[in-house]
This record gives C-alpha cells, structure tokens and sequence, in this order.
C-alpha cells in the first residue's frame, strides 16, 4: 500500500493529506510522482497537480483526479530553456520572450519538438505544447528532484474555483488525491498569461499577470487577442473557475440573498482591494471567491473591475465563472 491509502473493509481508500512543503516532503512528493501518483504543489500563480509528463498514467491519473475533458489540454511545467528546448520548438521570438519573463507567470504555445518525450495525452492530439518555467521555489525543487517536466494544471476539481491555497486544494480534491505540499497563499492569485507563439506573432490565448502591453514592449510584436475556434490551451472552456453558487458581475450593490465582494469605492462584504489595487485585487479573487461559495448567502455579487491591465485578465476569470454550466 503507498504512503497516504488507509486499508478499509478490504478496499484501498486514498485520503488527503497536507504536508508543509519542506525538503523531507517534496523529495516524498518526487517519489509519489515517480511512481505515477499526481501531488498538489504551490506556484507563484495558484496551486497545480503535478505529475510525471512523460508518463501516460501519470497524466490520466491527473485528468481523472479533477475530472478534466480530455480535450484540455495540460501545460508542461520545466526547470528553464534547456529542458524546455527537449519538448518544445523556440521560434526567436519565443526565445525573446523566455529572456524577459521566465522563471515567471507566462506559458508559451510552440510546435511540439520532434519525439518530445511527452505523454500524448498532454497536448490533447496538437502539434503544440504549452510550456511554462515557474518561480516558485517549491514546485522548482519538486521539477529538480522528479528530473522532467511535470504536468500542473490547476489543483482543482475541473471548471470549479481555482486553489490559491492548501485548504481549498484538499476541499476541491479531498479523497481524489494523496497529498498536499503546503506553501501557503500564492502571491499572484491567478493561472498564468498565455500566449501562441509564431514565427512572428502573438496570439493571447489567457489574460494574466504578464499583460499584452508588456508582451508588445518586450518583443515588438503586436499581440493578437483571442484564439481559433478550437481549444488550444487551458482557460479557454467558457465555463470555468465557476462557484457553485449564482455569480453576478458588475454589482455596485446586493441583492437580498447575495454575498458582495467589492472594489475600490464599492465596499462589500469583504472587499479585493480598497484601495482599487488590482494587483491585491487579482491575488485575493480566488480567495474571496472560495469563502463566498462556503457562506451562507445564496449568491454571489462582484463590484465592478477596470477592464484595463491586469483587470483583463481578472474579468476574464469573472465571466468564465459567471458563464452557463454546459
């Protein structure tokens, strides 16, 4: 029996355990990774569920522990450029692009390398694959010790609100996964910026922390808003980041029966920024999205964000998780 199953009435139970994310508990992390078994690790943006990128069962093990469509594409999680240069095909502008922002919030689509050592099921039957080197320290180390990319979509249950920490990781996933490393709140608070890279374009697939202001002055480029028809990389599902509850955008005031997360002027209930900060704003929406799902109220109401900035990228999140259930 592995670490973190209980024997019970002769049925393997998995439960959920969360370990602070030290060096005994992220080599104990690189062993379950090794041996196919997804963990849950901090990074900069939100919590993701690692595994082996290489391994089949590994990522299936990942799509079936947050019933992810399979259609969803995974981004590929790497050290920096020489292990990502193994899996994927840097265009110079894509290299231009590694310089300014990597280890960072910012995932890359490129063409699949030739025989890239990657589970097929990563790329959802593309002939590209979304890479990322993150900068927080802990899910670098747990790279280093498993010595391969690593699979991480977000550590929670699919199209449900994404984990900004342990807690609503072992909520969302609680009896799905063996373990948590605990590296507390993340400091960005939302999936990182993706954009399709070409020979000589951008396409922004996913608004986040690395605007398309920043991706323009670091390249040159003009960036391109939006993608194909298709779905070519995670966040794009209309539906996503959703609480269970109703959620009401653009709200100066409450409904009777709705919690109000305010902005700025608009105080709330509990508010993303008094002072209209939106980098507090985006690091916190998670957060207070997660506590307004477990509260008594009905629904949920959100103050108006400036769709400007980062702003873009928060409303973004807002209408996914406003959107329709399919």
């Amino acid at each position: 029996m592995r670490p973190g199953q209980l024997r019970y009435s002769g049925a393997v139970v998995t439960f959920t355990r969360i370990l602070p994310a030290n060096p005994a508990s992220i080599e104990h992390a690189a062993q379950l990774i090794a041996h196919g078994v997804p963990v849950a690790v901090p990074t900069e943006t939100v919590y993701g569920l690692a595994g082996d990128a290489r391994s089949g069962e590994a990522v299936a093990a990942i799509y079936t522990a947050k019933g992810r469509p399979s259609f969803n594409p995974l981004i590929a999680h790497v050290k920096g450029f020489a292990m990502a240069e193994q899996i994927a095909v840097f265009s110079p502008l894509a290299r231009k692009l590694a310089v300014a922002f990597w280890p960072g919030p910012l995932t890359m689509v490129l063409p699949l390398a030739p025989n890239a050592p990657i589970a097929s099921l990563m790329t959802a039957g593309l002939s590209t694959i979304a890479v990322r080197a993150p900068s927080h320290p802990v899910i670098r180390a747990l790279i280093d010790a498993v010595g391969r990319p690593l699979a991480a979509p977000s550590a929670n249950a699919s199209g449900s609100i994404s984990a900004t920490r342990a807690e609503h990781v072992a909520r969302s996933l609680e009896g799905r996964i063996e373990l948590v490393l605990d590296g507390g709140p993340t400091e960005l608070g939302i999936e990182s910026t993706i954009v399709a890279v070409e020979e000589d374009r951008l396409r922004l697939l996913r608004p986040g922390s690395i605007t398309a202001d920043m991706l323009r002055d670091a390249t040159g480029v003009n960036v391109e808003m939006g993608g194909s028809d298709t779905i070519e990389a995670p966040g794009q599902m209309s539906s996503h980041y959703a609480p269970t509850k109703p959620l009401r955008l653009n709200a100066t005031t409450a409904r009777p029966g709705e919690v109000h997360i305010g902005f700025g002027s608009v105080a709330g209930d509990a508010s993303l920024s008094e002072l209209g900060d939106l980098n507090q704003a985006a690091a916190r929406l998670f957060d207070l999205l997660h506590v307004a799902d477990a509260s008594g109220a009905a629904a949920i109401a959100v103050a108006p964000i400036p769709n400007e900035g980062l702003g873009i990228a928060i409303n973004d999140r807002l209408l996914r998780a406003a959107a329709p259930r399919p």
